[in-house]
């Protein structure tokens, strides 16, 4: 017969960790922990940037879309400013309409194409000092200057040697031989770069209100439509006013008294005959019929300051006789300008 006994019940004993043991554990918790949050902050920082690109791009295209409106206005001004000169805010302020709009400013330069030398008729020595002035080494500036004439020259009988310069491209092309039909043509003549067309960056002189100055690209100073005689003194580059013989004390002078107040009529420009030199012949106030017009936005804040983001659109316009079915004809359309010189520093109006 079973008895019962007075032994306790057996116990299961536990291995004890170690202090080792334990210390592994912590800090394998650490360490995921650790990596845990840094996954939490790159993910973090990786939204956030593409919100922050997602709005740039929006503001950008709304920026877009106000240079575009305000070019269109001005285009309008110009036009009704034709038959209704009493009107004066159908007038520029000098080369520029600025516009104020809910959303935003813009600023619309108006540059008549007689502010820049006719790429077709332009004398060889007129490029070749429009390129020196443009800080190219004059004997680069002579061989560039040989091969603009020699590109809207009539072919000759031998093939020259910059037509065995293109041939030797890959791929190959050949130069047309007749009138540039289009401005960026100049990028396939033989030693004019991009930098040398459109400007480069470069550093600014002391007391400039940005550190970067963007030097004039031979594309600001030439056009298919530009003058062959006299050029407007309001827009005209300084390079262009020193290629037709203003002295540097001249040309100084002439953009200093335009940045203060245009040159409104002959009377205005008459004190300057003396220190433009022999250039001043070849200076006019205003243009004929076709005209750059160049639009530069920016948005409005919520705390009524502009933007830093800028948006810049141009157009080339020819306005005909207000007689015409049609007053104007929109030549070329740019729906994003960079890199441009003269762009105006935008006040804050609010």
């Amino acid at each position: 017969m079973w008895m019962p006994t007075n032994q306790p019940p057996a116990t299961v004993h536990h291995p004890r960790r170690t202090k080792s043991a334990q210390g592994t554990a912590l800090l394998a918790v650490l360490w995921l922990s650790a990596a845990l949050a840094t996954i939490a902050i790159s993910l973090a920082d990786t939204v956030r940037g593409e919100a922050e690109r997602s709005a740039t791009a929006v503001d950008g295209l709304r920026s877009q879309d106000l240079a575009a409106g305000g070019l269109r206005r001005a285009i309008l001004y110009l036009d009704w400013g034709r038959t209704r000169p009493d009107i004066p805010r159908f007038k520029p302020l000098g080369p520029l309409f600025v516009f104020d709009f809910p959303e935003g400013q813009t600023v619309v330069e108006v540059i008549p194409e007689t502010s820049k030398f006719n790429i077709n008729t332009a004398p060889p020595e007129d490029l070749l000092h429009l390129l020196v002035n443009l800080g190219v080494d004059p004997a680069r500036a002579q061989e560039v200057a040989a091969a603009i004439v020699d590109w809207r020259s009539p072919a000759p009988v031998m093939h020259s040697a910059f037509d065995g310069f293109y041939a030797s491209l890959h791929p190959p092309y050949l130069a047309p031989h007749t009138n540039f039909q289009e401005i960026e043509e100049l990028l396939s003549v033989r030693g004019i770069t991009p930098d040398l067309f459109y400007g480069a960056w470069q550093i600014a002189p002391a007391g400039a209100p940005q550190p970067l100055a963007l030097r004039t690209g031979l594309g600001d100073c030439v056009s298919v439509f530009g003058s062959a005689g006299q050029f407007d003194v309001n827009t005209a580059a300084p390079a262009v006013l020193a290629a037709v013989g203003v002295p540097p004390e001249g040309v100084a002078a002439l953009v200093q008294q335009r940045r203060m107040q245009p040159f409104l009529n002959p009377q205005d420009l008459a004190p300057f005959a003396q220190i433009a030199g022999p250039g001043f012949p070849r200076l006019r106030i205003g243009g004929f019929t076709m005209f750059t017009l160049r639009s530069t936005a920016r948005l409005r804040l919520g705390n009524g300051q502009l933007s830093d983001l800028r948006r810049t659109v141009a157009a080339l316009v020819k306005f005909t006789p207000p007689s015409n079915e049609t007053s104007y004809h929109i030549l070329r359309w740019y729906d994003t300008v960079v890199g441009q010189a003269s762009w105006p520093v935008l006040p804050d109006v609010h």
